[in-house]
């Protein structure tokens, strides 16, 4: 107990790690947006669909039309503060807000690296990344040299927490004894230069998933360490250089790649400062700044307790999966959230039928008509897309009249290579099934279950 107590009062480390950390993230999810507003998906994702899939609770969280781009432009506004350090702390806050709001509006777009990002922006509210080499720091005429490092080693912990559950999520059968769904997706690469023959060889396919269990399992622990950090920091950038050549996942390599770097001392991180004022004239001036020593927290106390729940959640969440029945990868019940990152490939087909409860009669909806087609096919084999969408669907045939309304599904799915199983109850009226934290008792149960799946 001396020792924590001694860690979090008296160990201190060099603010130049927080301050190359505030303009490397800054600078990532500025370039982030843009490139996303350029590629058209505000449009796409958030304004030209009818319809929005909520997370629940959070069904108040409504697409702002056109405006939505305002929305991202606030957000484009505080990567800026961010970057220079100019009201850093109202910078993030209305970054994570802003940036968390547009995650929340359709539950379509859902990827791990979104909410990565804004779990890690909301930790970095608490952390002081304007201490050093920031205008904040400028305006008051001086900064601080030292920061007490846990408000560095948190940000290490939860790359770690990210890393490692990773690792975690892929010790199941599918991953380790089939290869898939790698097998699937590589098979589809043979038309890459040099190892496009290797795509649909059966050792290559278990050579990857091996070694990305052992990746993400390790890596966090090399990183740690003086001795490695540097070859596992190599091993960082082959790995997701590697799977971005493979994968069309976005900016994520990129912002792994970045972050990893708050795992080398403050003597690199300072170097990356003193390129910029290379590279950036008028930033030497902050040189002239007097220096102070450490960073003191006005409620540390209050501050330390927030980030023991915040980690305790980080840590507990991703398990709330074993509070289900049934094989996770097929319910879906608590597989968000949860660092399980391509882990599953599955392809729906579903139809649903309105029926009038009283004389019978039937039709059978077009899909087509109310939702776009990634919506169309996120909906197909997630539940609780499946039970959202029927209630959509019965509030907007009540709204034209229609009366005693059921709302039943047949749907086929099939995952990680299987062949098509039925996976809604197809008797179950699911207009009258609520969505809550309860098991989704109309989701028929996976036939061939694997033990360790």
């Amino acid at each position: 107990m001396n020792k924590i107590k001694a860690y979090f009062t008296n160990n201190n480390t060099e603010a130049a790690s927080l301050a190359a950390f505030r303009i490397l993230f800054g600078a990532l999810m500025l370039f982030s947006l843009i490139r996303f507003v350029a590629m058209g998906w505000v449009e796409q994702f958030y304004i030209l669909p009818k319809w929005h899939f909520t997370y629940y609770g959070f069904s108040w969280v409504k697409t702002l039309g056109v405006y939505t781009y305002s929305l991202f432009a606030l957000c484009m506004i505080s990567c800026v503060g961010i970057i220079l350090g100019f009201k850093y702390r109202l910078s993030i806050i209305t970054f994570f807000l802003t940036f968390t709001y547009i995650e929340l509006i359709d539950k379509t777009t859902y990827l791990n690296h979104y909410y990565f990002v804004s779990v890690l922006s909301f930790l970095l509210c608490f952390l002081p990344l304007n201490a050093k080499f920031s205008l904040d720091a400028y305006k008051k005429g001086y900064e601080f040299k030292f920061v007490p490092s846990w408000t560095v080693d948190s940000i290490k912990i939860l790359l770690s927490i990210v890393y490692f559950y990773a690792g975690l999520a892929k010790l199941n059968s599918d991953w380790l004894l089939r290869a898939q769904p790698l097998k699937i997706w590589l098979s589809t690469k043979t038309s890459l230069p040099i190892i496009g023959s290797l795509m649909n060889d059966t050792w290559f396919h278990y050579a990857m998933s091996w070694s990305g269990a052992i990746y993400d399992l390790t890596i966090p622990f090399l990183l740690w360490t003086r001795k490695t950090r540097p070859y596992a920091f190599v091993v960082v950038v082959i790995f997701h250089v590697f799977t971005r050549i493979l994968f069309n996942i976005g900016m994520f390599p990129y912002i792994m790649i970045c972050i990893t770097l708050i795992f080398f001392d403050a003597k690199f991180h300072q170097e990356l400062l003193n390129l910029v004022k290379r590279i950036v004239p008028f930033t030497k001036q902050a040189t002239t700044l007097l220096q102070e020593k450490v960073y003191q927290f006005k409620s540390s106390k209050l501050v330390l307790g927030a980030l023991s729940l915040f980690f305790a959640i980080q840590l507990l969440l991703p398990f709330r999966n074993l509070l289900y029945p049934g094989e996770l990868f097929w319910t879906e019940q608590g597989f968000r959230f949860s660092w399980r990152v391509m882990l599953i490939e599955k392809v729906g087909l579903i139809t649903y039928t309105v029926r009038d409860s009283d004389t019978g009669k039937f039709f059978q909806v077009k899909n087509s008509d109310f939702l776009t087609p990634l919506q169309i096919k996120q909906m197909s084999f997630q539940p609780d897309f499946i039970l959202e969408y029927a209630h959509l669907l019965g509030d907007h045939f009540k709204s034209q009249g229609h009366k005693n309304i059921q709302i039943f599904a047949e749907c086929y799915v099939a995952l990680n290579g299987r062949l098509n199983q039925q996976f809604v109850d197809p008797t179950v009226d699911l207009y009258s099934q609520k969505e809550n934290f309860n098991n989704k008792t109309w989701i028929v149960p996976l036939r061939d279950e694997i033990k360790g799946f």
